[in-house]
């Protein structure tokens, strides 16, 4: 076979960072601070990223190392976001709401040399600062008390001795570049290396028409935390085509995110189902005109959610499916130019279309694979070039097989490659040996107006081993009955599925990263702490 004459470049951050300081040295990082905004533009961030790889090169941080970032979403995690892995060094984002035990335990098993710590959570990593047996510096950046930690480095001050223009050493495309952890929700969270080559192909398909088509003349505001699964990817695709970022920080709640949007005036945006519901109830007067388009992911969207964004603020609202595991975006729920007999809304419902550069397959419990007919059922499993191949560090021969990921999501898929899922396998409810799905029974209670969260769960019942327990939180100021709900459902779903057993919660419990806990509630459960009620 002929071989190719073509230029055989790496695909590495090193020039994603340059292509963005001299395409698009103009473009603006914007930081919120509570009281107002900080601005730099992207020539700006170029040359404090050169003086962080500087100040860590001399702290002793060599290539292949790990350094973790501590940090809301600002202009400084974003330095290290470019600076840290165009050094060859290995991006190390902590999610800051881990239990100590856990921080503890990803921050040792990764080995991290140097941490840069927002100065406000200081007392968050304090908690395991004598347990840490890897860090040799910590460099703390913005006001706040740090002396919890003990001796530690100044970031500004690091920065001030140091000059731009630091030489990049090359790195290969297949070097690891940054690392997240999962959630940890069983177990200890798992460690996920993404490589250069990984990232910028995950980047350039962020911006591709499949996707959200982030360009130059997008401002994408950030909500997303940076420490989870590189927020989307947005962080580095929006550099690579010159988006303007908008970095609201910690303030994600309704009320700040608002003010943000009416002074910012993003046109894109991703979020979990959490925050987009505290916008759209809490903040209904928001001025979201600026928006050509929200994402939603990190668990299903109910119906009622894009509703609520179509009518309340003229919005689409777009839905993504993936995982720490895959970079993480692998479908995108796009209607697609042939609507046949659903409206929009009811292609956007589903959990997205297969991106290009994703292979999926869905299998049974004999892995034998399950047809693309909309109806058959099985988990998904994935492979293709952002989607990891093995943990760092770490055997699990359960997760990974053939060549392909395990997901642990039972899902459909339809011929033409729209995901529906069911649950997730450690969710499934089987009762009387027919598969009850606590997704679509959690998105079409939560379409009931008194209704504000929804979560459901599996419990043991006598005549048909399990049933599904409806959690329920209820908006402020409303007051509806078990009774009540069970009778707008009842037309709405199928027979089987309706719920007998009704409980009212004041919060659904959440894991680090905005997801239903639904481990949590299945405790409760068990401990007799949730008042079951059964209607008549």
């Amino acid at each position: 076979m002929p071989i190719s004459t073509m230029q055989d470049q790496p695909l590495v951050m090193r020039t994603i960072l340059q292509h963005g300081r001299r395409v698009h040295a103009a473009k603006k990082v914007i930081t919120f601070t509570g009281d107002g905004y900080t601005e730099a533009t992207f020539a700006e961030v170029s040359d404090r990223a050169d003086q962080l790889a500087a100040a860590l090169r001399r702290l002793g941080v060599q290539e292949g190392d790990r350094v973790g970032t501590f940090m809301w979403n600002n202009q400084t995690h974003l330095e290290a976001y470019l600076a840290i892995p165009c050094m060859g060094a290995v991006l190390h984002t902590l999610n800051i709401r881990l239990f100590p035990e856990q921080l503890a335990y990803v921050i040792n098993h990764a080995e991290d040399k140097v941490i840069i710590v927002d100065a406000s959570i200081a007392p968050l990593l304090a908690k395991v600062r004598d347990e840490l047996t890897t860090v040799e510096h910590i460099i703390v950046k913005g006001p706040g008390d740090a002396s919890v930690l003990g001796e530690t480095l100044d970031y500004d001050t690091l920065l001030a001795g140091e000059q731009p223009g630091f030489e990049y050493p090359d790195v290969d495309e297949r070097a690891g570049m940054a690392m997240c952890y999962t959630s940890g929700t069983t177990g200890n969270p798992k460690g996920v290396m993404y490589s250069h080559r990984s990232t910028y192909l995950h980047s350039v398909m962020v911006t591709s028409t499949t996707n959200i088509a982030l360009s130059e003349h997008d401002r994408m505001l950030v909500i997303v935390p940076m420490f989870h699964a590189n927020a989307w990817g947005t962080p580095y695709a929006a550099w690579m085509v010159g988006a303007d970022l908008v970095l609201p920080q910690q303030f994600l709640q309704a009320a700040p995110l608002a003010r943000i949007i009416a002074d910012t005036r993003p046109t894109l945006t991703g979020a979990v189902p959490t925050v987009l519901n505290d916008l759209l109830h809490n903040a209904a007067d928001a001025d979201m005109s600026s928006f050509r388009l929200v994402m939603g992911g990190g668990s299903a969207l109910p119906r009622a959610l894009f509703e609520g964004y179509q009518d309340v603020f003229g919005v689409p609202l777009v839905q993504g499916w993936g995982m720490t595991e895959t970079s993480p975006v692998c479908t995108i729920g796009h209607p697609p130019s042939d609507l046949g007999e659903h409206s929009e809304i009811d292609w956007r419902v589903f959990a997205g279309r297969i991106l290009p550069g994703v292979e999926l397959r869905i299998t049974d419990d004999s892995d034998a694979e399950v047809p693309w007919d909309g109806e058959s059922l099985g988990e998904i499993e994935v492979r293709g070039p952002w989607i990891t191949g093995a943990y760092f560090g770490v055997d699990d021969p359960e997760k990974f097989h053939d060549g392909w990921l395990r997901t642990g999501d039972i899902a459909s898929v339809t011929p033409n490659g729209y995901v529906a899922i069911a649950d997730r396998s450690k969710d499934v409810i089987k009762s009387g040996g027919e598969w009850v799905s606590s997704v679509d029974l959690e998105n079409t209670i939560m379409g009931h107006p008194d209704v504000l969260e929804a979560a459901v769960i599996g419990v043991p019942d006598a005549r048909w081993d399990e049933r599904p327990l409806a959690c329920i939180v209820l908006r402020p100021g409303a007051s509806v009955s078990a009774d009540e709900l069970r009778e707008w459902l009842a037309p709405r779903t199928p027979k089987m599925w309706l719920p007998e057993r009704w409980t009212f919660i004041n919060e659904v419990p959440k894991t680090s990263v905005g997801k239903f806990d639904k481990k949590v509630l299945r405790a409760r459960h068990s401990a007799g702490e949730l008042e079951v009620r059964t209607p008549a």
